[in-house]
């Protein structure tokens, strides 16, 4: 088809700012707290009706399921988000780990909340679609929404789309793993009408470890230590389902985890589909997984009522408002992180936070429970090529078994704080983000409580 030539046009600006965070996910989120606790003007762009990205967006539950008794944290944001939704009643006890599992409505008003109290500048309902350029600068971006075509104007922009997006438009380097090579999209969902004390019943009489995960199409590195460790994974009713004829055997990819179960009948945090070939970059290809994951979600619905205690009246409460992307882009940084940083403890002179030795993607799951922990360094978050611009969240720099490290939610918390309190300091001192006073970042950090080393 033809391309169309759209005739010049002016766009009003609409808003300046000091420091502008594009996507509010865990990484965005905390970008946008940290900077404004550093006394700049803040303002939170985010494309839906709500703050939070995967947590409330896509219906992740399980922020910091790798905790254990061992763990070895970075603190800060990251873990006043779990901190203030136990208070605001928006947690549960998590069911495998040390931690608590945020439920994705409530969190929803605890985002609310920590925006509000630190006095950031909230913009929802608006897509971005262009960077402000001049030259190799980036000058703030073009939203897109019911209002029309606008601008918004920064002295600084942290890209936490996850996808790279503002890097990628402003003419940044970046990678974008093959397709073919993806990790698996998901649609989440959430059910009601369990039977607690049945099902519960259930899985202390037939309790599955991590080693379970290694069952049909599913084959999982782990360094052993996990093998025997309590698991709530779901795979036998999804087999039975498929010997039976209830699921046609292609969907022989229905299976995973189950999050927190309630005494109301409520059992949320549904992790059984797992979408190979999805591309989250690619609206079409999304649109096709999206209705694709919806429909597995009911052969995994049916499945369990049929084959699992306490879930005979189960039903679909509510799916995520999107589905879940674990992996599409990310930038050629100033230094991308290697596997053997994260496998090895990496020790790095210009960390900006640390996290614990949890790898959980492409067919590798190792829990942090000895222990170790990683730095992350600032320079895996800086775009070649374009200034007053860096990158928070799972876009950061960084080979495939780093990304599989990198890529989960607390650990995109301790990124985009680092990136939040570096673009404070840029403003303030009027220096490009490759320009920052390392040493003056950490202790900025230390004090917001982040563990730097």
């Amino acid at each position: 088809m033809p391309d169309i030539l759209e005739p010049a046009r002016r766009t009003p600006v609409i808003h300046q700012t000091d420091v502008l965070v594009v996507g509010s996910g865990p990484g965005g989120l905390a970008a946008a707290l940290a900077a404004a606790r550093c006394g700049v003007s803040v303002t939170l762009l985010e494309r839906f009706g709500c703050f939070g990205g995967n947590i409330t967006v896509v219906g992740v539950e399980g922020f910091a399921w790798y905790r254990h008794e061992e763990t070895v944290e970075a603190g800060g944001i990251g873990r006043e988000f779990e901190d203030r939704a136990r208070e605001m009643g928006a947690a549960v006890p998590e069911s495998q780990s040390l931690s608590h599992e945020l439920d994705s409505e409530g969190f929803k008003l605890v985002a609310d909340t920590l925006v509000e109290e630190a006095g950031i500048h909230p913009m929802m309902h608006r897509q971005f679609v262009a960077p402000i350029m001049e030259g190799n600068v980036i000058r703030g971006v073009i939203v897109e929404s019911k209002a029309g075509r606008e601008a918004i104007l920064a002295r600084r922009v942290i890209d936490a789309t996850g996808d790279a997006d503002v890097a990628l438009r402003a003419g940044a380097p970046t990678l974008k793993t093959p397709v073919e090579q993806m990790q698996a999209a998901s649609v989440m969902f959430h059910l009601a009408g369990v039977d607690k004390a049945a099902f519960m019943a259930g899985v202390r009489a037939d309790p599955q470890t991590y080693k379970d995960w290694s069952t049909g199409e599913w084959q999982v590195e782990t360094d052993r230590k996990e093998d025997d460790m309590f698991s709530p994974f779901l795979a036998k009713p999804f087999a039975q389902a498929i010997r039976d004829g209830i699921i046609p055997p292609h969907l022989n990819t229905i299976g995973g985890t189950w999050g927190a179960v309630h005494d109301s009948g409520e059992m949320t945090y549904m992790n059984l589909v797992h979408l190979a070939g999805c591309d989250g970059t690619d609206p079409d290809s999304m649109t096709r997984f999206e209705i694709e994951g919806r429909r597995q979600a009911m052969h995994a619905i049916e499945a369990l009522r049929r084959y699992t205690p306490g879930c005979e009246a189960v039903r679909l409460r509510n799916f995520g408002m999107s589905i879940g992307i674990r992996d599409t882009r990310k930038i050629d940084a100033a230094y991308n992180m290697t596997e053997r940083d994260v496998r090895g403890q990496a020790r790095f002179e210009d960390s900006i936070g640390i996290y614990p030795e949890f790898i959980d993607g492409y067919g590798v799951l190792i829990l942090p429970t000895t222990g170790r922990y990683m730095h992350i360094p600032y320079r895996a978050m800086l775009p070649g090529a374009v200034k007053h611009l860096i990158v928070a969240g799972r876009a950061i720099g960084g080979d495939r078994i780093a990304h599989a490290a990198t890529r989960n939610m607390a650990c995109c918390a301790v990124a985009g704080q680092g990136a939040g309190v570096a673009a404070a300091w840029a403003v303030q001192h009027d220096r490009d983000f490759a320009e920052v006073d390392i040493p003056a970042i950490q202790a900025i950090l230390r004090r917001q409580g982040t563990r730097i080393h």
